[in-house]
């Protein structure tokens, strides 16, 4: 494909996504997380972070405060969402985190399980080819069932 977009809805920045694709036009990164004064890997994820030489403009980072609710977080999902249908890709690869889990012991978004449903209801809207790939989570009694959430609001859209 000469054109792909990489949606990383996990609760980390995706650093090391970033660091692939920083300086490359063909493929588009978008990260939603936790903000990276306070969240790992600290060191990466400003939104002033946009690429680099021809892909300048093709690195796009969404931080987000403690305690961020659904609707700060769809709001930038609809942002990063946006973006992708601009860029008009060939597929999008989804980095699927269920991190931002509101009882998740390493994050501290608060998304809650009906959300997971939306969320993925919104990204097939986008009516791309879709891959997910599956990143954190760590409220291990609840992973199962949001991931599934996600898949089930893809998949009823």
């Amino acid at each position: 494909m000469a054109r792909v977009a990489i949606l990383d809805v996990d609760f980390h920045h995706g650093n090391g996504t970033q660091d692939i694709f920083y300086d490359r036009a063909d493929v588009l990164f978008i990260s939603l997380h936790g903000t990276p004064e306070e969240a790992f890997p600290y060191f990466l994820g400003y939104a002033n972070e946009t690429g680099s030489g021809a892909g300048e403009g093709f690195t796009l980072n969404l931080p987000m405060p403690r305690g961020t609710g659904f609707d700060v977080w769809r709001t930038a999902l609809a942002t990063a969402l946006a973006r992708i249908a601009d860029y008009a890709p060939e597929a999008v690869i989804v980095s699927l985190g269920v991190d931002t889990f509101e009882t998740d012991p390493i994050s501290f978004f608060k998304l809650t399980s009906p959300d997971f449903i939306t969320m993925g209801a919104d990204i097939a809207a986008a009516g791309l080819p879709t891959l997910f790939v599956m990143e954190g989570g760590y409220d291990i009694a609840e992973i199962g069932i949001n991931t599934v959430n996600v898949l089930e609001g893809f998949q009823g859209h």
